[in-house]
């Protein structure tokens, strides 16, 4: 070893440690440790040959460590050693080894755990960035997410590693991203479990001042968006021995501590407890106080998370007298066989429990006897009861939790969640003297060690498979073996230990004498020493251990004396019988009857084997957890207890696996470097011969020593070297490039190597005058009616002229009302001006700023192509001065951006032609002049000009010369009749403008065919399908339509106004995208079916046919047209054939089909022989195997196929967002519209709802002037609908007619009428009545022309029940017969024999026995309350309106499945209904029903039929209209009495905090909002934000939340609780107010809005002000009070004497004694001097004026009481304001804390009890106590503002 480097030399730790070696000045060389201490005997001379030979180089990963130790090159246990010191060393506690994370516990906090490492690492890799936890919870978080597989994370080391820490950070993690404030009351729940379970399991150790005692698996579910639903706890092996017995220097359980010292002193002496001292199970260890923990404070945090987590007070006070017990029952003593001392609250009696803990009972065979105990048995009988009590007390609180976390998933199946697994437990155990609980301990860490080892094999195979090395033949030995020893074969010990427990006489002894006997041969196995020795030993993973079987059986049996159940059950303690329930249960059985007491390996194993279930179906990470030393120092690392738990860990397996392998993993210069020496040639220079070369020529390597491996090495160098030569190039051509800029600035600019600007190349300048501008005096023409001159003289502003200038214009040419439009016309001009070459480009700064725009224009900036980014509207003004335009731009630019303004600002393109034209009057520079035409033809391509300069630039451009004239005019007219375009203009358009020729496009056919059409920029889709129809003799033109390609995408422009050079211009924006040239842009146009008539008929067009049959096939072929069934395809490939070669067979001919109609994804799947085969036998057997049918015809078979199997591929579709209608899982979706009706679509597949065209009765458009796609859509629908009405043959009778001149018919009569197409008379048909058979003419006013289908539905109806159908009337159809609960014999029972079927549609005054629906058999709960409410039925005792509406609609809200029965037992007792007074009140039922929720989508048709058909009743319409969304609660008072007084509208009584009110008009779908925005805009307030609606009772006063519906407001807070509800008199109802206040104050500006300040601000910052929530002056308080005192009196000043006694109406509260009343009279009497002449209003303003410049204007306070921040007094002020919340000191008023709300990540409140957490992830609860109605307040309001204040995050 040379001087400097570094080695590995041994130790006496038993790996070896790094050392450096060193050299003296004289050439010796020794070594100096990591430690740098200097070893006097590693000195390295010519003697010291045998040291020097033990010394080995170390790696170079290894000197300065490395984050993955995978990539460690001496991977050695003393390799991980070492890189874990260097770590640890730079305070790096997180290391990698693969995926597996070690975690280093610091000991002292790190501020690596903030919100913003949670943002770091969130959507990150693993590996991405350094190690931490948080990579770990994110990798399982998106595994999860995206593989929607279930995760978990495996925790383990030793008591003081940090894996309850661990724990913690992950939990705390998943609540910070996965989700907002809506979900997170469950993930504050969760996360309130750990403070509980930490008191209850977790202790004080040696080596740990937070040990948890018990084993802990928390699985947290998550639904599909990834937020968290609940949680579920599962605890394992809770340590019950410690409750009894600590050792030195340990504690007892937490909660024992913090209970004594938390409570007060008053539970102190109602449990009879003193300190912590006086109890012996609490003072054993010596160690009463842990440091650094605050008991007290402790135990208020545990009480706050009992609460949080809904523990009632009494069980919380049970749980506080069964740990007292706990310690009373430690302070007994026994001497002999009695009782000594001791009191408990088992609330049992005193004798009963000295009996049960003294004496022993058992039964022989023919009687109980019992035995008394000694000092010694009684006291272990004592110990086993209080274990007893804790542990179950444990299970208990584990199952509460989990009874909270993970109740909402009850309901739910489990697979319908996602679920991490955090398993924090145990490490392995190895003590001085090991027991039954380190058995178990090292049991499941076996288990989890195979599994962690067989985790890590697969991943190093992964490994391997990825660089195609082969390693089959490795063989890796786990450790089943010692698995089988503890649990697998038969015999095993644990079973031996378990078959022990159960004799009565087993004992230790000869349990281990039979473990001996049976395992002694086995080498995992160490026998006892001799017959007196009780240890015995096993070889686990992590070494050998040794156990002593004493106390094994006991512990085992884990049972407690039938004399302590006898007790128990005799307890009065609640608490105390629940938890030993299962106990109780099987202590009264008897003889073999008994169950047997499962044991605790028993209980263990299962646990154990469930939780490896769990797991197996996971996938699984590790956090393996080291202490870095025992003594919790910071900067102590340990090397040997490291060492220890590297091997107890399980880490070294990782090693061996890699060693078994090929574990050194050199780069492929390291490789190189290190081994060249070996090479018997120079020529190994990588510039010269490739790495490849030398491995293969030199090194010899074969396929046998992983060449794959150095493969990808060689790749890797391939890929280095030639990104290092492009990158060469690209410096190159930077260089080149920048010099040939600075010859262009030169030049200005104007050869531009752009491929799309030489479309539009720059004229020469010349400055001779031609003949046209000697001619331009005809644009001045006078006498003109239209001239442009006239019209400047009529319309420009100021002095502006109609002439050319060459500067820019200062203000617009026209008046614009809009500043923006205004300043953009100026920007614009400017454009313009440089366009022409009026004005010059500007130059740029320098030449890096020009060359970084022109790289810029050249290609990434090609976006520019964009609106947004052309005018600027990203910025949101549309001026367009700043840096995007003070730089050269080139003329396609310029003229996007001109275009750009025009498109996006329809005001001002009046404005950019009159510029236009402008420029070219009077122009001398032909340069300039043809620029302008060329870019007036472009802009008359794009967007026409208003109607007010229509006619002035038709006149204008009639005149242009050169061609222009003609040019010009046309592409004005066809503009201005096609309308504006929505996109730039493309490259083919600005190539024809130099031309002035039309656009020659081809569009290719489906029978492959292309035709060339002539287009120009203002040609439409209709006008090309419509020139392509008459080219080739298309005359069934319906339904085709044009379509563009881009590559794999196609969409549909449609047959109607689209712009076909738009959507030509979206695929060169496309192109630009990535990179390239538009006039590269490879769009293609074709022609396809996109839509059927209903009625369509092949016949009519033989072409149209064969266009569509060849789509058809076409489309089968590449995957379009998808069928499930095989047969179809063979059928139509069979058509295809007989159509293409007719009825005779050829194989050859076969083939072809098959390659042209089968898709070549089922020709793969089943072969083209079998194809081949199975068509040909459909042509030899089918149909047209005789030749007999016409090729047309089979044709057209064929397309009529493809329609009937495919409509939703032959459909129109448009995206939707559902504003009102049936209840839907989503209001936006896509809407499919094709022959057969109209689909709901979510997505390609997922049908929301069908809508047959029988269902649709009209189409409304029901807003004017918006989308025209919902124009286009209801024209669509109405089409059809009016088509199938005239295709129809079927009709119904509308009135009765009784001339026999004509045919006679009664109303609802079904007529077959008789269609002529020939006749002429549009007024008569020919019909023949159904049920007369009779035939004549009939006027067609009379009749109702039906749809085909339900005219054939009808017919099918008829036949069945003609005589029913004969008596029906029209206008009275029956709801819904069809949704009857029939009987065996479809019928239901009748009331009485004799009778035949009930009419179950028709109104009875019998009351139902079962429900008419059939989803609610067995539910007739709701049976006859409709009757009831419409006096159809008596009852038994008379109930108001209010209780009957209460009793029908109020389990309907809850439950949706009672919604439809509702309806359909309203409109049953409507329909044929005599009562008048109970129809009206059936009336009032649809109408308090319909505002309630809507009927489902099935019975949506017939309820609006049933309402449709009753329009004679006022409140039919009203309730059509009131089909909305569901409300949650019943009608409220106010809208029944409405009803009852027949009066649909409602009056509401909204009060002010000024004292006055109002009458506001609402409605049942009234929101809060809404209201808000009511009273805003009836009270003429400047805006409605702000402002919220509070409900006053004379209890509380609750905010209303503005999304809900106002009276489900109102049922929700004002109705009395339930317990109320059960008084049979007196009416119920609770009086309350609603009233209106300003919420949130933003932008609050005094003066602004006079209505707003006298109405609401005034009155409500005034008592803030009195009751002395600000910090002001004296100064202050005296211009106020002078202020208050004029609100007050006015101008009376005989008043002044009575200001001493107004004090309290003047001055804050705390403040009045700050001086005497005399003082203050005096100083107020002054400042109401000096504001004479003012008014009271305006008083009222001066005050807000002069508060609104405090920091606590407007703020919302709340005086509340907290205790868990010693620092804080115990009583101050929450102020909330728009800054934050703010927490205040009442008497200083000075400022305390303010939190902002993005550091607020959760609220919460409970009764009167407010918690706020403050951080993401390191959260700091804070914890107070207000009054139940403050702390409601509270909470609406810090989420109100929370909610506008925080930032909302959307992954996507």
């Amino acid at each position: 070893a040379q001087g400097g480097e570094w080695v590995w030399v041994d130790s006496d730790i038993g790996v070896p440690i790094g050392a450096r070696v060193k050299e003296t000045p004289s050439g010796r060389r020794f070594l100096v440790n990591d430690e740098g201490k200097v070893n006097i005997q590693c000195w390295l001379t010519e003697q010291s040959k045998d040291l020097e030979a033990s010394v080995k180089i170390m790696h170079p990963t290894s000197v300065e460590g490395v984050d993955d130790m995978i990539k460690l090159g001496d991977m050695t246990e003393a390799g991980i050693l070492r890189n874990l010191l260097l770590r640890h060393k730079q305070g790096l506690i997180y290391t990698y080894i693969g995926s597996v994370l070690v975690a280093v516990n610091p000991y002292q906090d790190y501020p690596m755990y903030s919100g913003d490492q949670v943002k770091l690492y969130q959507g990150r890799k693993l590996g991405e960035l350094p190690p931490h936890i948080f990579a770990i919870a994110e990798s399982c978080y998106t595994n999860m997410m995206r593989h929607h597989k279930n995760q978990c994370c495996i925790i383990s080391g030793e008591s003081g590693a940090g894996k309850t820490e661990s724990t913690k950070l992950i939990l705390q993690y998943f609540a910070a991203v996965s989700g907002g404030l809506s979900k997170q009351e469950i993930e504050h729940q969760i996360l309130e479990s750990n403070p509980i379970l930490e008191a209850f399991g977790n202790a004080k150790t040696i080596r740990n001042d937070n040990s948890s005692r018990f084993g802990k698996y928390l699985e947290i579910f998550f639904n599909k968006d990834g937020v968290i639903e609940g949680a579920r706890v599962e605890q394992y092996l809770l340590e019950k021995s410690r409750v009894c017995h600590q050792a030195s220097e340990e504690r007892n359980y937490h909660m024992l501590y913090c209970m004594l010292a938390g409570i007060t002193a008053e539970e102190k002496r109602t449990l009879s407890l003193g300190d912590a001292k006086e109890y012996t199970f609490l003072s054993k260890g010596n160690c009463i106080v842990c440091d650094g923990r605050d008991d007290a404070k402790d135990y208020q945090r545990v009480l706050s998370a009992m609460k949080t987590l809904t523990f009632s007070e009494s069980q919380c006070q049970e749980i506080l007298k069964l740990l007292a017990t706990i310690l009373h029952l430690g302070n007994i003593c026994f001497e002999g066989e009695s009782l000594k001392d001791g009191v408990c609250s088992l609330q049992v009696n005193k004798s009963s429990l000295g009996t049960s803990l003294t004496h022993r009972s058992f039964r022989t065979n023919r009687e109980s006897v019992t035995k008394p105990l000694s000092s010694e048995q009684a006291s272990d009988c004592r110990d086993a009861f209080v274990k007893a009590i804790y542990n179950k007390l444990f299970i208990w609180i584990v199952g509460k939790i989990n009874s909270i976390i993970y109740q909402r998933l009850i309901k739910n199946p489990k697979t319908s969640f996602l679920s991490i697994g955090l398993l924090d437990i145990f490490g392995f155990e190895n003590f001085i003297s090991n027991s039954f609980e380190q058995l178990c301990i090292n049991f499941a860490n076996e288990k989890l060690q195979q599994f962690f080892v067989g985790h890590i094999f697969k991943l190093e195979q992964k490994e391997y498979l990825k660089e195609d090395i082969v390693w089959k033949n490795i063989k890796f030995s786990d450790n089943q073996n010692i698995l089988d020893l503890l649990a697998g074969k038969p015999c095993n010990l644990l079973a031996l230990i378990d078959e022990e427990s159960h004799f009565p006489k087993g004992s230790d002894v000869t349990m281990l004498n039979k473990m001996n006997k049976q395992h002694k041969k086995n080498k995992t196995y160490i026998a006892s020493r001799s017959e007196h020795d009780t240890y015995f030993g096993i070889h686990h993973f992590a070494g050998v251990v040794y156990y002593d079987s004493k106390g094994f059986l006991e512990k085992n049996r884990d049972g407690i004396s039938s004399d302590i159940i006898k007790m128990v059950e005799m307890s009065k303690n609640k608490l105390l019988r629940q938890i030993f329930e299962n106990e109780l249960s099987t202590n009264g059985l008897k003889g073999d009857n008994r169950k047997q007491v499962p044991t605790l390996s028993g209980q263990f194993r299962q646990s154990l084997d469930s939780l490896m279930k769990t797991l197996s179906a996971c996938h699984p990470f590790f956090i393996r957890c080291f202490k870095p030393n025992n003594d919790k120092r910071s900067e102590v690392f340990d090397r040997e207890l490291c060492m220890r738990q590297l091997r107890y860990s399980g880490m070294m397996d990782t090693i061996r696996i890699r060693r078994l392998g090929y574990p050194i993993r050199h780069t492929f210069a390291e490789f190189l470097k290190r081994y060249r020496v070996l090479l018997k040639t120079t020529d190994c220079n990588p510039k010269i011969v490739s790495l490849s070369n030398i491995l293969t020529r030199y090194l010899y390597f074969n396929s046998s020593m992983t060449f794959g491996y150095f493969l990808l090495q060689v790749r890797g160098y391939r890929v280095r070297k030639d990104w290092k030569q492009k990158r060469g190039a690209v410096i190159l051509l930077q260089a080149h490039t920048r010099g040939m800029l600075d010859r262009r600035v030169v030049g200005k600019m104007r050869k531009d190597s752009e491929p799309v600007e030489e479309i539009i190349p720059p004229v020469s300048i010349s400055t001779t005058p031609s003949q046209s501008e000697e001619d331009d005096d005809e644009f001045d023409d006078e006498t003109e009616e239209f001239s442009f001159y006239k019209f400047s003289i009529l319309h420009f502003q100021g002095s502006a002229t109609h002439t050319h200038i060459s500067k820019r214009l200062q203000q617009s040419l026209l008046h614009h009302d809009d500043e923006g439009d205004a300043v953009a016309c100026v920007s614009v001009n400017w454009i313009i001006l440089r366009y022409m070459a009026d004005l010059p480009e500007p130059k740029s700064a320098d030449a890096t700023s020009l060359a970084s725009s022109t790289i810029s224009r050249n290609v990434p900036n090609r976006r520019g192509r964009r609106l947004s980014n052309l005018v600027g509207l990203d910025q949101g003004v549309l001026i367009g001065e700043g840096p995007r335009l003070q730089r050269p731009l080139t003329p396609v630019e310029k003229l996007n951006i001109i275009i750009g303004y025009a498109l996006s600002r329809p005001n001002i393109r009046d404005e950019i032609y009159c510029q236009i034209c402008k420029q070219l009057v009077r122009n001398n520079n032909r340069n300039s002049r043809m620029l302008g035409w060329t870019l007036l033809s472009i802009c008359l391509g794009m967007f026409p000009p208003t109607d007010l300069f229509m006619k002035y630039l038709e006149n204008f451009v009639r005149k242009g010369p050169n061609g222009y004239g003609t040019y010009c005019t046309e592409r004005l007219r066809r503009i201005n009749a096609n309308g504006e375009r929505k996109e730039l203009p493309c490259w083919e358009e600005l190539k024809a403008a130099k031309s002035k020729e039309p656009i020659e496009v081809s569009v290719t056919l489906m029978d492959d065919r292309t035709i060339s059409l002539n287009i120009d920029s203002a040609s439409t889709s209709a006008e090309v399908c419509q020139a392509l129809a008459t080219k080739i003799d298309l005359r069934d033109t319906y339904g085709f339509s044009l379509y563009i390609s881009l590559y794999d995408k196609m969409w549909s422009l449609g047959s109607c106004g689209n712009h076909v050079l738009d959507a030509v211009s979206q695929c060169e924006q496309e192109m630009t995208r990535q990179g390239k040239q538009e006039k590269d842009t490879p769009w293609k146009l074709s022609i396809r079916k996109e839509l059927f008539r209903p009625w369509h008929d092949c016949s009519k067009d033989s072409i149209s046919t064969d266009l569509i049959y060849r789509q058809v096939i076409k489309g089968i072929k590449s995957g379009d047209y998808t069928s499930e069934k095989e047969d179809e395809y063979v059928h139509m490939a069979a058509q295809h054939y007989y159509i293409q070669f007719g009825s005779a067979f050829n194989k050859d001919n076969v083939q072809k089909v098959v390659d042209e109609c089968i898709a070549t994804q089922l020709i793969e799947s089943k072969s083209m022989s079998k194809w081949i085969q199975l068509i040909s036998t459909a042509v030899l057997q089918g149909p047209y195997a005789n030749g007999n049918q016409r090729k047309e015809s089979v044709k057209a078979e064929l397309v009529d196929n493809a329609q009937q199997k495919w409509p939703l591929f032959f459909s129109k579709f448009y995206d939707v967002t559902m504003t009102s209608g049936p209840p839907l899982p989503k209001s936006r979706f896509f809407v499919a519209v094709n022959w057969s009706g109209v689909l709901f679509m979510d997505g390609r597949d997922k049908k929301l709802l069908d809508l047959p065209y029988i269902e649709i009765k009209e189409v409304q458009k029901m807003r004017h002037g918006e989308l025209s796609d919902s124009a286009d859509m209801a024209a669509l629908i109405d089409e059809h609908l009016e088509g199938l009405r005239q295709y129809s043959v079927y009709a119904m009778a509308k009135q009765d007619v009784k001339d026999s001149t004509f045919l006679v018919f009664k109303r609802g009569d079904l007529l077959l009428v008789e269609r002529d197409e020939h006749s002429t008379n549009d007024s008569w048909v020919r019909a023949t009545n159904q049920r007369t058979s009779n035939s004549g003419t009939v006027d067609k006013d009379t009749v109702k022309f039906l749809f085909t289908w339900f005219s054939l539905w009808f017919r099918r109806e008829k036949n069945k029940e003609h005589s029913r159908m004969n008596q029906k009337n029209v206008h009275n159809v029956p709801f819904s017969p069809c949704h009857r609960l029939a009987g065996k014999d479809g019928s239901r029972p009748g009331p009485a024999r004799g009778f035949g079927r009930e009419k179950l549609w028709i109104h009875s005054r019998e009351p139902l026995k079962q429900p008419l629906m059939k989803s609610l058999a067995n539910n007739s709960e709701l049976s006859s309350r409709a009757c009831n409410y419409m006096g159809d039925y008596p009852i038994k005792h008379a109930r108001s309106p209010m209780e009957l509406t209460d009793q029908i609609f109020g389990p309907a809200t809850q439950h949706e499945v009672l919604q439809d029965e509702i309806y359909c037992q309203i409109m049953r007792q409507m329909t044929g209904n005599q009562s008048r007074i109970s129809l009206d009140r059936g009336w009032q039922l649809m109408w308090l029903i319909t505002g309630l929720f809507p009927p489902s989508p099935g019975l949506m048709g017939h309820a609006q039929r049933f309402l449709e058909t009753r329009p004679r009743n006022q409140l039919s319409n009203g309730c059509l209209q009131r089909l909305l969304d569901p409300r949650k609660c019943p009608p409220h008072m106010v809208e029944v009495d409405a009803i009852q007084q027949n009066s649909a509208q409602i009056f509401h009584k909204i009060h002010f905090p000024n004292d006055s009110d109002d009458i506001f008009e609402v409605t049942s779908t009234t929101t809060n909002k809404d209201l808000c925005h009511g009273v805003a805009s009836q009270l003429k307030l400047n805006s409605a934000d702000g402002y919220g609606l509070y409900l006053k009772t004379p209890n509380k006063v609750t905010s209303l939340d503005e999304e809900l519906y106002f009276f489900d407001s109102l049922r929700q807070t004002s109705d009395p609780p339930k317990k109320a509800k059960k008084v049979k008199e007196g009416n119920t109802n609770i009086p309350y107010l609603v009233i209106i206040r300003r919420k949130l104050w933003f932008n609050v500006t005094p003066g602004r809005d006079l209505v707003a300040d006298l109405t609401f601000h005034f009155p409500q910052e005034m008592p803030k002000y009195l009751r002395g929530y600000h910090n002001c002056s004296r100064e202050d308080m005296i211009t106020l009070g002078g202020l208050l005192f004029r609100v007050e009196v006015d101008s009376d000043r005989s008043q002044f004497v009575m200001i001493p006694r107004m004090l309290r109406q003047l001055v804050p509260a705390d403040q009045i004694k700050s001086m005497s009343p005399e003082e203050w009279k005096k100083h107020i009497i002054s400042s109401y001097n000096k504001q004479s002449g003012i008014t009271v209003q305006e008083a009222k303003i001066a005050f807000l004026k002069a508060i609104s410049t405090w920091p606590t204007f407007g703020c919302a306070f709340f005086e509340v009481k907290q205790s868990c921040e010693p620092s804080y007094p115990s009583t101050f002020l929450i102020a909330i304001s728009k800054q934050g919340v703010s927490f205040i000191d009442p008497q200083t008023k000075e400022l305390l804390v303010m939190h902002k709300f993005k550091n607020i990540s959760e609220y919460y409140s409970k009764g009167s009890r407010f918690q706020m957490t403050v951080g993401t992830v390191m959260k700091n609860d804070f914890i107070c106590e207000t009054s139940q109605v403050r702390a409601r307040l509270l909470i609406s309001v810090l989420a109100k503002y929370f909610w506008e204040k925080k930032p909302i995050h959307i992954i996507l």
